[in-house]
């Protein structure tokens, strides 16, 4: 099957990228380096190219109706111009996608889902909520590019002239000109940093993405791969579906019930996700750190003492913290902070120690 490319994927090869496939897509992995990459965003600025994500829309008088029966969270208590975090769920509490959900006005929404997901995510909304609203796959109007880290405000501002960039809480957004073009503008991002994303039609993405470039060299930018996209949203704890989230776990398992409003009317998977606090949740998500040398990898196995109790869902050598770090499910009762556990790698146990999903205490998100 043929990978699909961004309309950066040629700007990528020159600017000497490692291309790899990912999610059906071609895309850059890093550039100068992950670790490289990882402390630029993490102390300056990095641009992303994260057009493979999708964007489905949701629109009509009943699209609140129609959003509020799909997703987890309380659509209700959205504002115009903000964006909330929430999930789709299968009839038994499995998750189809974890997604941003953007609100226009009260009529018109927009979800950005995961690029492996896209197609499947709009089938199934389509097929359960397309008889009270409109539902369109527009992905293949959007490019979108991430600007990460402290210093993004700084150069992005001089690109969007009418949008006051301060003036954008965190998990809000705004729409304006890019470039002379209808943009939306997103002060949103999965590296624990201040930033934004940007929604732009796919023609304008070259001359922006090198508009960006220009800007950011007084603040020290750089481009930035998939490698370094992963190790920044690790060390910050947030989840990856087909790693720490899949159709066989419930948002529960996952640790999100803060992403979960079970006061709201019925939503799809709501009574599994009800029975399930009930009867009990047989597993959770955990985070560990390595006591002994080694990194715990994805379907290593989790050990308490010759148990297994679970397994490794994603696992790295954090550049901020320089010590490995990974996230796993195991059996609940297994489940407690300070907990020793055994990891194995390369049939060797290796301890380590049950911690916080959040790793990385710093970040400059805005609050």
């Amino acid at each position: 099957m043929e990978l699909k490319k961004t309309p950066l994927n040629q700007i990528h090869k020159d600017l000497g990228a490692r291309m790899v496939p990912f999610a059906g897509w071609e895309m850059p992995v890093q550039y100068t380096g992950v670790i490289d990459e990882h402390t630029t965003v993490r102390a300056k600025v990095g641009l992303f190219d994260v057009s493979h994500m999708g964007e489905i829309f949701i629109a009509g008088q009943k699209a609140l109706d129609a959003v509020q029966m799909l997703t987890t969270n309380d659509a209700s208590k959205l504002t115009d111009g903000q964006v909330q975090y929430t999930l789709l769920c299968y009839h038994n509490g499995g998750i189809v996608d974890d997604v941003t959900l953007y609100r226009f006005n009260a009529q018109r929404f927009m979800l950005c889902v995961n690029a492996s997901n896209t197609e499947k995510d709009f089938e199934w909304i389509k097929s359960n909520a397309g008889n009270i609203a409109k539902v369109e796959n527009l992905s293949e109007e959007f490019a979108q590019i991430a600007i990460q880290g402290p210093l993004s405000a700084n150069c992005l501002q001089d690109l969007c002239k009418d949008v006051d960039l301060s003036s954008i809480g965190y998990y809000h957004f705004k729409t304006g000109l890019i470039e002379g073009m209808d943009a939306v503008i997103s002060r949103t991002g999965y590296t624990g940093e201040d930033g934004f994303e940007i929604y732009i039609p796919p023609e304008m993405a070259l001359p922006v993405w090198n508009k960006i470039l220009d800007l950011g060299k007084p603040y020290g930018i750089k481009p930035i791969g998939l490698g370094a996209r992963d190790t920044l949203r690790l060390e910050m704890g947030y989840l990856l579906y087909g790693n720490e989230l899949s159709k066989d776990t419930t948002p529960l398992e996952a640790g999100l019930e803060r992403f979960i409003d079970l006061k709201k009317n019925d939503f799809i998977g709501k009574k599994s996700l009800e029975y399930q606090i009930k009867t009990g949740i047989k597993k959770r998500l955990i985070g560990f750190e390595m006591i002994e040398h080694g990194i715990g990898r994805s379907n290593n196995r989790i050990l308490a003492g010759d148990k297994c109790i679970g397994n490794v869902t994603s696992g790295t050598m954090s550049p901020s913290l320089g010590r490995p770090i990974g996230m796993g499910y195991v059996e609940s009762d297994f489940s407690n902070a300070g907990r020793e556990i055994g990891v194995e790698i390369r049939n060797r146990i290796v301890k380590g120690r049950i911690v916080k999903k959040r790793f990385y205490p710093g970040g400059s998100t805005c609050k």
